[in-house]
C-alpha cells in the first residue's frame, strides 16, 4: 500500500511508479500539485497565515487557500490516511508493506498557527515560506541575517508539525499491537541547506553533510534500541526489504541488506558510498572521509540515459525543457541491464539538461573532508595525500559498478 502527498510521483517523470502497488492513496495539494485552478475567493475558515508568495508561480500558493483546518494540510491528511489504513487492514498474522511517502518537511515551510509562530513569535511581516535556492545567500544580499533566521524557524515549525502528525501513525501501530511483529523504517531522500556554508535550498553545490547525511531510524522486532555508526545508503533499504520478503531481484542493484547489521551479526556492510547529482560533482564517502570530485574538461563528455525521453518537469520554470535527442542518439545498455535505452551524448557546445548547468559543474576543484573530525566541513584537505588515495578509491568504486566511460573521462579519472 502506498500513501503519499508527493506530487512528483504522479506527474510526468514519475513513470507510473504508483501503479506497481496493490493500492494507493494520493493526497492532493502539496507544492506543485495542480490541485486547484484558482484561490478560494472566500477563504472562509482558512487557517493559512499571511505569507509571501513564491518568487515563481507555484500551485501551492493557490491550494493553501482551500485548507479549512490543521487536518486539511497535506502532511496531516497523509498521516491520517496511513493511520486509518493500519487500523483497518494491518494484521499480525499476514505480511504487509505500507509505504508512506510524506513530502514534509519539504518546502513550502507553511503550517497553521500555533505551529507557524512557534520558533519566531516576534516576526510581524508576512511569513517567508519559500526559501531561496542560493549559495552565498546572506553574503550576496539574497537574504538578511534576520530573514535567514526566520526561514530556519519556519522549517522548525514544519518539522514539529509533521512530527506531531507522524505520531498518529505510531499510535496506530501501538493500538494494533504491531511493534512485536513489524519493522518500521524512517528515512528521507535528502536534507536541505538552511544557511550552512551560507547556502539555502538545494542549489548547484557539492553534497555537504546537511544535504547528504540523512537520518535512518529502524525499529526491529526483538532488537533493543541502540546507535549504529556503520556506513549505509538509501539503496540498502531496497535490498533489506527484498531480504525480509524473500524477493529474488532479477536486475542488478547496488544495495546491501541491512538485516545482518540490525541483528548485530556484522559491524559493517559496505566500505564506501557514492552520491551526487547527474552532471555535477561525484562524492565518495568512507567511514570518516569524503571526496568531492569535480568535473574536468568542461564537464564533457556527458550522456543522458532514459527509457522514455522525459523527466520531472520544472513547474517553476516552464520554459526549461530537456534538449531533444538528435542523430547521435543510440540504443545502449545500462550497467547490469539487458534492456536497451536511449543514450544521448552531449559534447562541448551542446545544450545540456539543467542539472549540469550549475556553476559548480565544471570547476575542476576537488574537496576532501574528514567528516568525523570536521563535521561542519570547514577544513579542505584536498592538498594532502588523502586526495590521491581517495581518487584512486573512487576510480575503483566506479569500475566496480561498471560506470559508463563518460564518468571516468569527465572526472579526470
Amino acid at each position: 500500500m502506498l500513501v503519499s502527498d508527493h506530487p512528483h510521483l504522479f506527474e510526468v517523470g514519475g513513470e507510473n511508479y504508483h501503479t506497481d502497488f496493490a493500492a494507493w492513496e494520493y493526497v492532493r495539494g502539496h507544492e506543485d500539485d495542480p490541485w486547484r485552478t484558482a484561490p478560494d475567493p472566500s477563504w472562509v475558515g482558512a487557517p493559512a497565515v499571511v505569507a509571501e508568495e513564491s518568487w515563481v508561480s507555484r500551485h501551492y500558493d493557490t491550494s493553501r487557500t482551500w485548507f479549512r483546518d490543521e487536518s486539511d494540510f497535506p502532511g496531516a491528511r497523509t498521516m491520517t490516511e496511513a493511520a486509518r489504513w493500519l487500523a483497518e487492514f494491518a494484521r499480525n498474522d499476514e505480511p504487509f508493506m505500507l509505504f508512506i511517502d510524506e513530502f514534509d518537511p519539504h518546502e513550502p515551510f507553511d503550517v497553521p498557527e500555533p505551529w507557524m509562530s512557534k520558533y519566531d513569535p516576534d516576526w510581524s511581516d508576512p511569513k517567508m515560506i519559500w526559501p531561496p535556492y542560493a549559495a552565498q545567500a546572506v553574503e550576496s544580499g539574497v537574504l538578511t541575517e534576520r530573514e535567514a533566521a526566520h526561514i530556519r524557524a519556519n522549517y522548525g515549525a514544519k518539522l514539529s508539525f509533521i512530527d506531531h502528525w507522524f505520531g498518529k501513525v505510531l499510535d496506530a501501530i501501538s493500538s494494533r499491537r504491531l511493534w512485536d511483529s513489524t519493522a518500521v523504517i524512517v528515512c528521507t531522500d535528502h536534507g536541505h541547506y538552511l544557511g550552512e556554508h551560507d547556502i539555502f535550498g538545494k542549489p548547484g553545490v557539492p553534497v555537504y553533510e546537511p544535504l547528504g547525511h540523512i537520518p535512518l531510524m529502524i525499529s526491529w522486532p526483538g532488537i533493543a534500541p541502540s546507535e549504529v555508526s556503520a556506513l549505509t545508503t538509501t539503496v540498502d533499504i531496497f535490498a533489506t526489504l527484498c531480504d525480509v520478503f524473500g524477493v529474488n531481484v532479477e536486475q542488478r542493484t547496488h544495495g546491501v541488506s541491512l538485516v545482518p547489521l540490525i541483528e548485530g551479526t556484522v559491524d559493517s556492510v559496505r566500505e564506501f558510498v557514492l552520491t551526487g547529482v547527474w552532471g555535477r560533482s561525484v562524492q565518495l564517502l568512507t567511514g570518516d572521509e569524503k571526496l568531492v570530485r569535480s568535473p574536468r574538461h568542461g564537464n564533457r563528455p556527458l550522456s543522458m540515459w532514459s527509457n522514455r525521453w522525459s523527466t520531472m518537469p520544472i513547474h517553476a520554470y516552464p520554459n526549461i525543457r530537456l534538449p531533444r535527442p538528435d542523430e547521435r542518439a543510440a540504443l545502449d545498455y545500462m550497467p547490469g541491464s539487458n534492456v536497451p535505452v536511449i543514450r544521448q551524448p552531449f559534447e562541448e557546445g551542446d545544450a545540456v539538461p539543467y542539472w549540469a548547468q550549475s556553476a559548480s559543474s565544471s570547476t575542476g576543484e576537488d574537496l576532501v573532508f574528514n567528516v568525523v573530525d570536521d563535521p561542519f566541513e570547514q577544513e579542505d584537505r584536498s592538498k594532502s595525500s588523502a586526495h590521491e588515495r581517495l581518487s584512486s578509491l573512487l576510480r575503483d568504486a566506479l569500475t566496480e559498478i561498471d560506470a559508463p566511460s563518460d564518468q571516468f573521462t569527465r572526472l579526470g579519472l
